[in-house]
């Protein structure tokens, strides 16, 4: 089965004195969506962006807003990430210890798309049992936390397990470049998040075309 290839800049790499120039340059070069990291200091060892970064985000740009939730007890704050303009909504199974099932309700109920993200140590029996309740899987290909890591070649069986039995969206977020993104798509992933192949690039389109020529 073919799927779609989805190339979604990663924001936290953009230069933020000039965000929405920035944003324009990736929606006119013909990404499909947007990847906004939010992390909360305590989940991930650093603090990037709230919900009011990603409202101003929603009113310049029309491209789907995928927001990866790197934050504890994210049913506290999906809400307002939903209202702000989210898309789609990510959390991760490692922050939502015996309660996933309540939280992946709940961001349905707001009528946004629901995904789940795995670190790279956690092993796919953390979210088998909710596959049929999530739009699409982030399997995190770095230890999540900064930007500019380097892509993890461990997590590939895990893609390739996940896609057996998986027939959505498998996202992959970490050290993903031209050459790394050949191995995930061939692995089964078919959203590929960039930040520093994209937006460190002075020619963007070249770049994101540069990845999506894996399939």
């Amino acid at each position: 089965m073919a799927y779609t290839l989805k190339i979604a800049p990663s924001v936290l790499a953009a230069d933020f004195s000039e965000l929405a120039v920035e944003i324009r340059r990736v929606e006119e070069a013909g990404c499909d969506l947007l990847h906004l990291d939010v992390m909360d200091g305590h989940f991930v060892p650093n603090i990037t962006i709230g919900p009011f970064i990603v409202k101003a985000i929603r009113r310049i740009t029309k491209l789907p807003l995928d927001t990866h939730l790197m934050i504890e007890n994210p049913e506290r704050y999906v809400s307002e990430f939903a209202k702000a303009g989210s898309d789609h909504i990510t959390i991760h199974a490692e922050a939502c210890p015996g309660n996933l099932a309540e939280v992946l309700e709940q961001i349905r109920a707001l009528k946004v798309g629901c995904g789940v993200s795995l670190k790279p140590a956690t092993p796919l029996d953390a979210i088998q049992p909710f596959l049929d309740r999530i739009d699409m899987v982030l399997l995190m290909t770095v230890n999540p936390g900064f930007g500019g890591q380097s892509f993890m070649r461990e997590v590939l069986p895990k893609v390739q397990a996940l896609r057996k039995i998986y027939k959505r969206d498998i996202e992959v977020d970490g050290g993903i470049n031209k050459d790394t993104s050949k191995e995930a798509v061939a692995a089964g992933a078919n959203v590929l998040v960039a930040g520093t192949a994209i937006f460190g690039k002075q020619d963007v389109r070249k770049a994101i075309e540069e990845l999506r020529c894996q399939m």
